[in-house]
């Protein structure tokens, strides 16, 4: 059954890799899968080139008699849960994306799995406490711990923006003399953002006024709005904001080096709450 569900995820996600983050398994032990599977039914399922698996005829034949009986399967053994039964997951989450992204879209899930239920966690370090208080988490990191499954949600853009009044100020081009007397207001945890944004404006040293450092992207947006300072945050924050007091300096956008994950231990995603939760969201795509 394990083997058959690694075919049938390669199939839908388009990619082994893909495939192989979902389950939780790295690429070798997916492929020992596969082979065990192939050598059951005495067919080969995929053409391996390089990293690319693609279905053979037998494989597409293969997935067409199988596929619908294996969401059948899923939708029998569902069917036989007690009703009653509540399924909690304890999730990390930072505030800003829980407003912006993930509580707009909530509904879905409730509607999909009403038993379902989510206890909310936005203390931080929240991937150390992953596998201990916590099942699972939504993190903003470079690259996280290896030792976690992880799954990239998105990837970013740095902006620098601030009230409309201050950007008028400031004008429409960098200019170091009048960026060095304003105050930046940085994430505490996210301090590679303004680093970034500095070298591609063509100013690594530049050295402002002063930097106020937050813990929180949404008190970052309300000081930016209120004209506190010029605030260097992901463009997706900035745009889900619809605050029409915010203005965007210049015309530069940033490869940011922060993405958004979702983590939890490898052997977790064998844990029902987790699971649904994790498959909601990678098809989502917030």
């Amino acid at each position: 059954m394990r083997a058959i569900e690694a075919f049938v995820r390669i199939v839908r996600l388009g990619s082994a890799r893909a495939a192989a983050d979902e389950l939780g398994l790295s690429p070798s032990a997916l492929s020992r899968r596969v082979a065990a599977l192939e050598e059951f039914i005495g067919k080969r399922l995929f053409t391996r080139q390089h990293q690319a698996m693609r279905l053979t005829d037998d494989g597409q034949a293969f997935y067409n008699a199988v596929g619908p009986k294996f969401d059948e399967l899923a939708a029998a053994v569902e069917g036989q849960i007690e009703n009653s039964k509540v399924l909690r997951l304890h999730l990390g989450i930072l505030p800003l994306f829980g407003s912006q992204r993930l509580f707009p879209r909530l509904p879905e899930l409730r509607k999909q799995h009403p038993r379902l239920h989510i206890d909310f966690d936005t203390s931080p370090h929240l991937e150390n406490r992953v596998g201990d208080t916590l099942d699972a988490a939504i993190v903003l990191a470079k690259r996280p711990d290896p030792a976690f499954h992880a799954v990239r949600l998105d990837h970013n853009r740095v902006y620098a923006f601030t009230s409309k009044a201050l950007a008028a100020e400031i004008g429409d081009k960098p200019d170091k003399d009048v960026l060095s007397r304003q105050t930046f207001l940085i994430h505490t945890e996210l301090p590679d953002s303004f680093v970034a944004w500095k070298r591609a404006i063509g100013m690594p040293g530049l050295e402002p006024a002063a930097i106020d450092h937050y813990d929180s992207g949404q008190l970052i947006l309300e000081a930016a709005a209120n004209g506190l300072g010029i605030a260097i945050m992901h463009d997706d924050h900035f745009h889900r904001s619809h605050d029409k007091r915010l203005a965007k300096l210049f015309d530069v956008e940033v490869e940011s080096p922060y993405s958004y994950w979702f983590i939890c231990r490898p052997h977790t995603l064998e844990v029902r709450s987790v699971r649904i939760f994790h498959d909601w969201l990678v098809k989502a795509g917030l």
